[in-house]
């Protein structure tokens, strides 16, 4: 039966009784009595009570389906609403349902595909600033070099400063290449990518230090570039946003086989700023290789975040390669 149908039959039923009673004991004379106004009054507050109840029932499986349309989050997957009952409310509930697996499996694709060529433009460039402008600035460098060697003394101090302005240069250069590719990641695994991201963000106000579990399972190259970016990405923030004093990242095998990467800090916190744009990029990723992601306060405060792995899990991933 409908559900236009089973309200009307509802409000019917009570509008029959009501009547049944106006024709049977209940009766009103003309004029109105105080008492029988009184009668069909609280016949009245009987009837809406009654009625109320009744809707509230009938529409309560929409009222679920409202709110979970309403916390829905493909960033956020595997939370459905229970499609109990009969009737259109159950069809409209398992439409919800397939709607959102459809959505999601739509939107892994397309950040696969994306995040494929955001990776492939990451390595385009890192290799453009590696070989034509570190080569460029090399030459640059060789040139002062023999130019502060013919001049005499005065001008070879200034010489001598170009050298290292240029020689600064060129590092920040190989250093930015490093982070848009991480080379050590192809070359030396996950584990020394970790310990290298880990030394790199180590300034004299920030302390990293990374622990990392030996006799982890093996990972794919899709899931260990995940896991790399997501700490990069959780490293970042640490040093530029939460006022954070020391760092610690962790990577360990879990009881179900995956892997459990963990960033915490001791800043002051997310607070109530909003999401931002890394913090959904990690979401996006971690979806990527099936892996739950959790962004919060650490419990001695600041903020960690937790990346848990699933072990055996096909995801559009396959696409993301290192």
């Amino acid at each position: 039966m409908s559900l236009y149908w089973r309200i009307f039959l509802l409000n019917a039923g009570v509008l029959a009784v009501a009547v049944a009673l106006l024709l049977g004991p209940v009766t009103v004379s003309t004029p109105v009595l105080f008492g029988e106004a009184l009668v069909v009054l609280a016949g009245l507050a009987v009837m809406l009570v009654v009625n109320a109840v009744l809707l509230r029932i009938g529409l309560a499986p929409l009222g679920r389906l409202a709110r979970a349309m309403a916390t829905a989050d493909l960033l956020k997957p595997g939370s459905r609403p229970e499609a109990a009952g009969d009737g259109e409310v159950v069809g409209l509930t398992e439409a919800f349902n397939a709607m959102l697996d459809r959505l999601e499996a739509e939107r892994a694709a397309s950040s696969g595909r994306v995040l494929s060529a955001l990776e492939a433009e990451r390595k385009r460039i890192a290799q453009e600033l590696h070989d034509e402008v570190g080569q460029t600035l090399t030459a640059v460098l060789l040139q002062l070099k023999h130019a502060a060697d013919r001049t005499p003394e005065p001008v070879r101090a200034d010489l001598h400063q170009a050298q290292e302005t240029t020689r600064a240069s060129l590092d920040e250069i190989r250093r930015i290449a490093r982070r848009l590719r991480p080379g050590v990641l192809e070359e030396l695994g996950l584990h020394s990518a970790l310990r290298s991201l880990a030394a790199e963000f180590t300034t004299p106000r920030l302390g990293v230090t990374a622990h990392i579990t030996p006799g982890l399972p093996h990972l794919d190259p899709a899931a260990e570039l995940v896991l790399y970016r997501v700490a990069q990405e959780g490293l970042t923030n640490a040093a530029r946003h939460s006022g954070a004093a020391r760092v610690e990242l962790h990577l360990r095998p879990l009881p179900h086989g995956g892997v459990g990467l963990l960033v915490r800090d001791d800043g002051r916190g997310l607070g109530r700023a909003p999401e931002g744009a890394g913090i959904r990029g990690m979401h996006e990723r971690a979806l990527l290789i099936g892996a739950e992601l959790a962004v919060g306060a650490g419990p001695h405060g600041g903020t960690q975040v937790r990346l848990d792995t699933r072990a055996g899990r096909d995801t559009a991933a396959t696409a993301v390669t290192a």
